[in-house]
């Protein structure tokens, strides 16, 4: 093996020789059994650099004869794309000694999709919900593109995603997402579609979400007398009075309901889907009535290596059936965004402490006020009316 090695350096060494007198600017390096590129390159995605530098590129090839004749071709081409302004990192995976993207079968590129996925620097700040993002967002419908592309070999790959859409029923939010995640793959593979995949959404929107019929304060008060464990009583007042989502209950800093003269807010941590923010009590006398001071979570596993934060809010989902919950968790959260429209909280705020866009918590919520409380609110503001009349 030696031998062979060092009859490969020296073939390596003259196609260098030559490629240097070409002004390639291009060097190719065997490291193991593999081939790669040594040049100066434009910054890779994510980089904090500005400017083309030295850097490898992963050419997936075996560092044999046959390889090394390909490899020079490569450089070839390659140069001609970075005199071009051409050259683009996305053809090219991050891993090492897997090549092209564009040489790469359908379960490889899925592969390296992933690993661009889950390492994409505008994601770096939120670990826990890009890897919950990609395990129940995309790999499904990745999965169905594969097997699709398995059972229909002869069609093209653009064919093939237009079926895993079409197999998806139409306006539903699962098409929404299948075509969110297919898209992004196409765009990774810089494969041009001739029709958006966002056309195939169809009707299914935020904007058309029905309204829906919210539990009333007195119910919610009520149901939570009828829940006897004190673990999930403190999950669900915490979920009232705050507006949480199911799994933000586990990652939240409570500290502030135990100082004595600090306003009892909560700080949903940066562990959660949308970020660290915090939120304020509607009503703030909810957390007495419930306890909320006192009060500790349940025994569930929160570490990330081992579950998701999708698991999670599931298991607030079953203990709300368990307890014959007439509403969903979610509908407690829906309440507290309407209440904080009551009270005439700027959706700036509201948004913010639900962790949220502005557009999503209009756009949602009110569309959501029904008759009940549009009545709720003309009577407050007659009530404000004739306190100032009397007043003057």
């Amino acid at each position: 093996m030696a031998e062979t090695n060092s009859s490969l350096d020296a073939r390596i060494a003259q196609v260098n020789q030559r490629l240097k007198a070409a002004k390639m600017g291009l060097q190719i390096e065997r490291r193991g059994e593999k081939l790669n590129l040594r040049g100066t390159f434009p910054p890779r995605p994510g980089s904090l650099k500005l400017k083309p530098y030295q850097q490898r590129l992963s050419l997936g090839l075996p560092a044999t004869p046959a390889g090394l004749k390909q490899a020079e071709q490569e450089v070839k081409i390659i140069t001609a794309q970075l005199i071009q302004n051409t050259f683009d990192w996305r053809n090219y995976v991050y891993g090492t000694g897997w090549g092209r993207l564009d040489q790469m079968g359908l379960a490889q590129q899925i592969q390296a999709f992933e690993q661009h996925f889950l390492t994409d620097a505008g994601r770096r700040g939120h670990p826990t919900s890009t890897q919950t993002t990609w395990e129940f967002g995309y790999a499904p419908y990745l999965r169905k593109l594969e097997a699709i592309a398995q059972a229909n070999p002869s069609l093209s790959l653009a064919e093939a995603i237009y079926a895993t859409v079409r197999s998806t029923d139409p306006h539903t939010r699962s098409r929404q997402v299948c075509c969110t995640a297919l898209s992004a793959f196409a765009t990774f593979l810089n494969l041009e579609l001739p029709i958006e995949l966002k056309s195939f959404w169809g009707s299914y929107g935020a904007s058309r979400a029905q309204p829906r019929e919210l539990p009333s304060d007195e119910l919610i008060v009520a149901t939570w007398n009828t829940i006897l464990n004190p673990a999930w009583r403190f999950v669900y007042g915490i979920m009232a009075t705050y507006g949480l989502r199911n799994h933000e209950v586990f990652f939240s800093d409570y500290s502030a309901l135990t100082q004595p003269g600090a306003t009892p807010t909560v700080q949903v941590l940066a562990t959660t889907k949308t970020g660290s923010h915090e939120v304020w009590p509607f009503y703030p006398e909810w957390v007495e009535q419930f306890q909320l001071r006192e009060g500790c979570l349940p025994v569930v596993q929160t570490d990330l290596s081992k579950t998701t934060l999708q698991r999670i809010g599931q298991l607030v989902s079953v203990q709300f059936r368990r307890y014959d919950i007439p509403f969903s968790p979610y509908d407690l959260r829906h309440a507290w965004a309407v209440r904080t429209i009551h009270f005439g909280l700027p959706d700036t705020v509201a948004a913010r402490m639900m962790g949220h866009s502005v557009a999503v918590h209009t756009r949602t919520y009110h569309q959501w006020i029904t008759r009940r409380d549009q009545q709720q609110a003309v009577d407050s503001a007659l009530e404000r009316s004739r306190g100032n009349g009397n007043r003057e």
